[in-house]
């Protein structure tokens, strides 16, 4: 077994929960608790929903699970409220002007509808467990070798694109998973995402299973549920998921996902942690091999498939929308990287119950955005006139509007470079500086800082992932491996540049047309691809369609013809 396997077995990550209260009550410093608890303990921790931060000891990220993205007013507004009491920076890492951009007690909006918040200190957690405890929140199993935060559509119940409201399927699956020990300890992290929708907001294609709605005529009688797909992801060796040959209905839908798991949990390679995610265990198995598993570890005798009835992918909800109720909107707002001030969150909060209806609520994004539904149609003026919504506006400009952003070097270990400050900087530039056809409303721009895909590049009309780039391949002999950028003139931040990514009917990973481009040279080369774009491009041809049309060696060749120095660098290690 590998080093991680080795300390789960020493004790049960959710032991840790436990434990956490006690550091906290103690008062427990971060070498106290490493003396008391050994190697293993901040990995273990993460079952808690926390990491700890990458370069600012005594520090952790706590991440709260948003099942479906759906959070009622209440909720929202004391996690908003968490975020600005206890996410502030000490004076030592900079205090409120720790971020030039968001300054501190900022809350992130992730890609699978989490919050995340940083500058998190242990004797804190209790108290905001408590206030989490009030209003039925929950950061267990954010984080670890489980069942993550089930992902779904942000619009459930609002929108006619939908065949049925899955968000209680949902809420069902994340219930069963969380806090339970006989599935608190698989080989690797498990993503599931349930729909109802037909334009598939839930990435089912990118997950570890991904329940789409499907029709099936049982005796006699036509019923509404799931159709399966699994071994989805992305990170390195990334994978679409494969269909299985399975008909759920909705109240099956917990116990085919338990098999799944269990499947998983028996199967999964537990040795070499580089390749112990699920969709290796089903492109090892295949497909048909892998249902015959999950069959034989569950008692429902599942039919086989019916009509699918997914239609395409939506790629975000940024926007004035109608729901199905008369009278009735939801808007989406666009939040470049998720990142948003605790205050702005809880005003937003209160302005969803000032303007909408009881049944007003807070949606969370895929695309790291929010939505507020149930405002009557009068009071949309209103709401979008509220001072939190000065910046998140809905109706950005298309860089704007799809752009994503991982967490980056600012606090996570496995990041290269900085990514949020970044890719909202180069948004706004992007959309002052190119000017995009008038039907293109969105431009899918998502940046990692490394090669986890936090902020998956994969699926993106245009994908970066941090690299640390040697400029000048002379004469560099004598810089370390271990060099950072910074450290030396001839070594800056950069990326792997890809184009062409895209899920639905059409979906296809982007390829990485070129490599180790320093971040000065990038916005030059998207000017002289998008003028290529514009000039070349069929009607109503997006640009990843186009990007994919064309020959790389061609889009290399445009790239390179910026004012910049774009093919010049080497990753460095290389």
């Amino acid at each position: 077994m590998n080093t991680v396997e080795e300390w789960k077995q020493e004790k049960h990550p959710l032991e840790m929960v436990e434990l956490v209260e006690e550091f906290a009550e103690e008062g427990l410093s971060f070498d106290e608790i490493e003396e008391r608890e050994g190697d293993g303990v901040w990995e273990r921790m993460k079952w808690t929903g926390m990491y700890t931060h990458g370069v600012q000891r005594g520090y952790i990220m706590m991440r709260t699970k948003v099942p479906g993205g759906y959070l009622t007013p209440e909720q929202a507004e004391v996690i908003g409220e968490v975020a600005t009491e206890y996410a502030t920076a000490p004076e030592e890492f900079g205090g409120e002007t720790q971020n030039e951009l968001w300054g501190d007690a900022f809350l992130d909006i992730t890609t699978r509808q989490d919050i995340q918040k940083h500058w998190i200190e242990i004797e804190d957690v209790p108290e905001i467990w408590d206030k989490y405890d009030e209003v039925g929140l929950t950061t267990i199993g954010g984080c670890g070798d489980g069942a993550r935060n089930v992902l779904g559509c942000p619009a459930a119940g609002l929108s006619d694109h939908e065949c049925f409201d899955a968000q209680p399927v949902i809420d069902a699956v994340s219930d069963f998973f969380t806090n339970n020990r006989e599935y608190g300890n698989l080989p690797r992290k498990f993503k599931m995402t349930i729909t109802g929708c037909k334009h598939d907001c839930g990435q089912s294609q990118i997950n570890d299973i991904g329940l789409t709605p499907a029709k099936k005529e049982i005796d006699g009688e036509w019923q509404y549920g799931f159709h399966s797909k699994v071994g989805g992801g992305l990170s390195d060796g990334p994978r679409m998921a494969s269909e299985q040959d399975i008909f759920i209905r909705p109240q099956d839908a917990v116990e085919y996902c338990r098999a799944v798991a269990q499947t998983f949990k028996e199967l999964g390679d537990r040795n070499n942690r580089g390749v112990c995610r699920m969709r290796y265990l089903v492109q090892q198995l295949g497909p048909e091999k892998f249902e015959e598993a999950v069959r034989d570890r569950t008692d429902i005798d599942f039919p086989t498939r019916g009509v699918d009835l997914t239609e395409g992918y939506t790629g975000d909800h940024v926007g004035v929308h109608d729901m199905k109720q008369d009278g009735l909107k939801y808007v989406g707002f666009n939040v470049i990287t998720g990142r948003m001030g605790g205050d702005e969150f809880a005003e937003a909060a209160r302005a969803a119950e000032k303007y909408g209806t009881e049944d007003a609520s807070i949606r969370l994004a895929t695309d790291q955005n929010f939505l507020i539904t149930h405002i009557p149609e009068e009071n949309v003026e209103d709401l979008v006139a509220e001072d939190f919504a000065a910046e998140y506006q809905p109706d950005p400009g298309p860089f704007s509007r799809g752009a994503v952003g991982c967490t980056g070097s600012e606090f996570c270990n496995y990041a290269i470079i900085e990514t949020k400050k970044r890719t909202k900087q180069w948004a706004h530039e992007l959309d002052e500086r190119i000017d995009t056809p008038d039907d293109l409303d969105v431009v899918r721009m998502h940046m990692s800082g490394c090669s986890a895909s936090c902020a998956q590049p994969q699926i993106a009309d245009i994908g970066f992932r941090g690299e640390t780039v040697q400029v000048d391949k002379d004469g560099n002999d004598e810089i370390p491996e271990d060099a950072e950028a910074g450290d030396f003139d001839d070594l800056v931040e950069g990326m792997d540049f890809g184009l062409g990514g895209a899920l639905g009917t059409d979906n296809e990973f982007l390829d990485w047309v070129e490599t180790a481009v320093p971040a000065h040279a990038v916005i030059p080369a998207l000017e002289q691809l998008f003028d290529a774009y514009t000039e070349e491009r069929t009607e109503g041809e997006r640009f990843y369609e186009w990007s994919r049309r064309v020959d790389n060696s061609r889009l290399r060749s445009i790239m390179q013809q910026a004012d910049a120095n774009v093919s010049g660098g080497v990753a460095h290690g290389d």
